[in-house]
């Protein structure tokens, strides 16, 4: 998923410097030094531009971060807003979820990544941590669904089994390259074999 102008709200880019090329940029400064320690200065000097040709498109350093972190969130919100989350079994639904949750990641790597490491530091930040819990709202949820359903274990809380399944999920930003041997589909496959097996209810 790439930023659009259509829905990334921001100036006509000049020739050769999109909106898009400077949130990668900032992203991977963000993840190299942390936001914090990372000026607009070494922003410009990454991309070989005036910081008034960064200002040409955001008004701050701040605004950077937040269509970064909406980059990631809006991603993983759309998925939940999907056919396959919000119709069928909920078991179903969860693996859908977790499912579409690892294509996200990998799709959009970086981003995902500044996001797990926010710390709250900033208004911007706090209300990116937000949507996050949301998100795991939306999840536990989903897996106490499956549990009434009688598909899913009730030995353990439906709320440790949803951290359970997104920290492994969120764990792959630690070692998953999109560029090596295995897709996103693949990661998908191993993951879900994986988790599912000992989250399924065991039959009569």
């Amino acid at each position: 998923m790439t930023v659009a102008a259509e829905r990334v709200p921001g100036r006509r880019g000049r020739p050769g410097h999109s909106l898009d090329s400077l949130l990668v940029a900032a992203v991977a400064l963000f993840n190299e030094r942390g936001y914090e320690a990372t000026s607009m200065d070494e922003l410009a000097t990454r991309l070989g531009v005036t910081k008034s040709a960064i200002y040409h498109h955001v008004p701050s350093k701040v605004e950077l971060l937040r269509l970064a972190l909406d980059r990631a969130l809006d991603a993983l919100f759309a998925l939940t807003r999907e056919p396959g989350a919000t119709t069928g079994p909920a078991i179903d639904r969860l693996e859908y979820v977790v499912r579409g949750s690892v294509r996200v990641l990998a799709a959009e790597l970086p981003f995902v990544t500044l996001l797990l490491r926010l710390r709250g530091n900033t208004e911007v930040e706090r209300t990116a941590l937000h949507r996050r819990r949301e998100f795991d709202r939306i999840v536990a949820g989903l897996v106490r669904a499956a549990e009434h359903e009688g598909d899913v274990r009730t030995d353990v809380h439906p709320a440790i089994i949803s951290r359970l399944l997104f920290g492994a999920v969120n764990s792959l930003t630690e070692w998953y390259r999109p560029d090596g041997d295995l897709s996103a589909e693949d990661l998908a496959d191993a993951l879900v074999a994986t988790l599912f097996a000992g989250l399924r209810s065991a039959p009569d």
